[in-house]
């Protein structure tokens, strides 16, 4: 049982350090380069606007799904790993 806790105490430490990544980006993308530092981004062209614009209203969307499938990838992996995936 002892070692059924250490597997499951890694498992979870590694699926924290995976949410918490994945939150940091999410807060860079979504609130600093969308708001914080959006007027310094706003000097640099990209499609016919400027980058800050571009991360507030795309940027943000498509760096979110790009997250989505990224946990999702990494929560197999993690899963694999442990010995807790689906079969």
């Amino acid at each position: 049982m002892s070692g059924h806790s250490y597997d499951a105490e890694n498992y979870w430490k590694a699926n924290l350090r995976l949410i918490i990544g994945s939150l940091v980006v999410w807060a860079l993308v979504s609130y600093g380069f969308a708001i914080l530092l959006r007027p310094m981004l706003a000097g640099i062209p990209i499609g016919g606007t400027d980058l800050g614009f571009w991360f507030a209203q795309q940027g943000s969307i498509l760096t979110f799904i790009a997250l989505i499938f990224h946990y999702a990838w990494r929560m197999n992996k993690i899963d694999e790993k442990f010995g807790v995936h689906e079969e």
